[in-house]
């Protein structure tokens, strides 16, 4: 390996640092948040509600402090903390440029009756 090459790797790596922070970077925010739970022979869903701060494609959201476990037939209302890590523009990007080819996967689809 000619010493010239060595070098343009080097700088080709230099380079490739600094995006692959700014794709990586995230911003934590610690937010509230409501939880609405709901376990009826109807509906049996867990909602995250959140108003403070707007969740955008490539984020993150941990919930703290949700319940483990509800009773069939309860519906319940949790004010909690959650915290939002953001993606940085790149990684939201990249994530509606994948999102789009990984749902047209739901199409393929097929029912037989």
């Amino acid at each position: 390996m000619s010493p010239t090459t060595t070098l343009a790797g080097l700088v080709t790596l230099a380079a490739a640092a600094p995006l692959a922070v700014w794709f990586a970077a995230r911003r934590y925010e610690e937010v509230p948040c409501t939880l609405e739970l709901e376990s009826t022979p109807e509906h049996f869903h867990a909602h995250a509600v959140i108003t403070a701060t707007h969740v955008n494609e490539g984020d993150e959201v941990q919930v703290h402090g949700a319940p483990s476990r509800i009773a069939i037939g309860e519906v319940r209302t949790v004010e909690t903390s959650a915290t939002v890590a953001h993606a940085s523009a790149p990684r939201r990007w990249w994530t509606r440029l994948v999102g789009v080819s990984e749902i047209s996967s739901l199409y393929e689809v097929g029912f037989e009756g």
